[in-house]
């Protein structure tokens, strides 16, 4: 093993090496502590819940490799919810009233909702990933969520894209907003239209479609028609790629393209896009720019690309993968640091502390959200043909937002942009 490799190994067991109890795994004993949750593995959120188990075995295995926790090995629980929402409480209710899992877990806005009120009913701890603005409604004490709208999810991840268009020159005067009419998409609207009318853009068109379409002409011949300065997109992998075929389709050319685009983050669709992508500004988690290195995240990644590919999912994992594993890492951490799996306890430290991560360092607001924003606004920049390793190197995916991290400017109008 060459010294680069071991010093890297030698960082990430000092993050994600969680001190659970013993040191090595023979020293386990007792009962499995059990994380239960529901897993999207088929339907089309797939591609989403296959990259969240995989993180999640990684952690597991990484755990029990290493003494367990408070001693005892860890077992994960879960049920295929077919991405269908309709199945979500009964699940949970399986997890707590049948399975007695110790520790819950919940990925996405449209899983997370729904699985709320039974939690809160059993006042269990809900360590939540990519959901935007669950706690909005409920304020539960005992939720807490790993991805890093701050406290209010709503305003950015859209706040980068805007933040970005008005250094557009001329200014942009008008936007055209369109997503599907589901859970997450009508929250990111919300907080688009936040954001336009903060800085006085004049919205022009500003409608949902059914999660259902598989058509989106009419609506890129609808935006096209009002001829905005910007355009913003709220989809799921499936709209997102309909959405940008039909937009190059209809030759829509705007200021600004892209918006909240889910499945723009996954590798697959980055090598499917390849040089389509370019010009297109949307959020992001975790690129490969120099500002964004954080110890033990590339031994990380290298893991969970070894087992991508026999898992059948994400082959470059930089969205879902990092921050799941960071998710169930900080929640082994709480329960360590109180030393016990009572609820009550480990929500306190969860409150107080924070955390040391693979994706940086978490602190918690009250509402269990990120105490500060760290959503990132990329613009895809000199893609060169269906490559999937230009996407591991800085210089494709360049940070626009936040300031602090930013690594290059915006490339405009769209149709300059969208080139290699």
């Amino acid at each position: 093993m060459r010294a680069s490799t071991k010093l890297l190994l030698a960082v990430w067991m000092a993050v994600v090496g969680i001190a659970g109890g013993a040191n090595t795994a023979s020293a386990q004993s007792g009962q499995p502590i059990r994380l239960g949750f529901t897993a999207e593995l088929t339907g089309p959120l797939a591609i989403n819940g296959k990259q969240m188990l995989v993180a999640l075995e990684i952690w597991r295995d990484n755990l029990n490799a290493h003494g367990g926790l408070l001693g005892r090995p860890v077992e994960l629980v879960y049920y295929d919810d077919q991405s269908n929402t309709a199945l979500v409480p009964g699940i949970y209710t399986k997890l707590i009233e049948i399975d007695h899992v110790d520790l819950l877990f919940a990925q996405a806005t449209n899983v997370s909702v729904p699985a709320m009120p039974t939690v809160i009913e059993h006042k269990m701890i809900l360590m939540d990933t990519f959901a935007i603005a669950v706690n909005d409604h409920f304020h539960y004490d005992r939720f807490f969520q790993i991805m890093p709208y701050g406290p209010d999810g709503r305003d950015s991840i859209s706040r980068g894209y805007f933040e970005a268009a008005m250094t557009i020159n001329p200014k942009p005067h008008s936007v055209a907003l369109v997503g599907a009419d589901s859970e997450f998409s009508r929250a990111v609207l919300e907080g688009a239209r936040a954001n336009a009318k903060r800085l006085g853009l004049q919205i022009v068109y500003d409608q949902t479609y059914p999660p259902s379409t598989v058509d989106y002409m009419p609506v890129i011949r609808a935006i096209k028609a009002v001829q905005p300065d910007l355009v913003y997109f709220a989809s799921y992998p499936a709209d997102t790629v309909g959405l940008l075929n039909a937009t190059r389709e209809a030759q829509l050319s705007p200021k600004q393209l892209g918006g909240g685009m889910v499945g723009l983050q996954s590798g697959t669709l980055k090598q499917k896009l390849g040089e389509s992508l370019n010009g297109i500004v949307s959020f992001e988690l975790f690129v490969h720019e120099k500002t964004m290195s954080f110890p033990g995240i590339d031994v990380f990644l290298t893991e969970y690309q070894k087992r991508a590919q026999a898992a059948g999912t994400d082959p470059l994992g930089y969205y879902i993968p990092p921050f799941t594993y960071a998710a169930a890492d900080i929640l082994a951490q709480a329960v360590t640091l109180a030393g016990s799996l009572d609820q009550d306890k480990i929500a306190v430290v969860m409150h107080k502390t924070s955390f040391n991560t693979i994706v940086g360092t978490v602190k918690f607001g009250p509402d269990g959200e990120w105490e500060r924003p760290r959503m990132l606004t990329i613009q895809y920049q000199h893609v060169k043909g269906n490559d999937l390793d230009q996407f591991t190197r800085p210089g494709t995916q360049v940070i626009l937002y936040p300031p602090e991290l930013k690594t290059g400017t915006l490339i405009y109008p769209f149709a300059a942009a969208n080139q290699p």
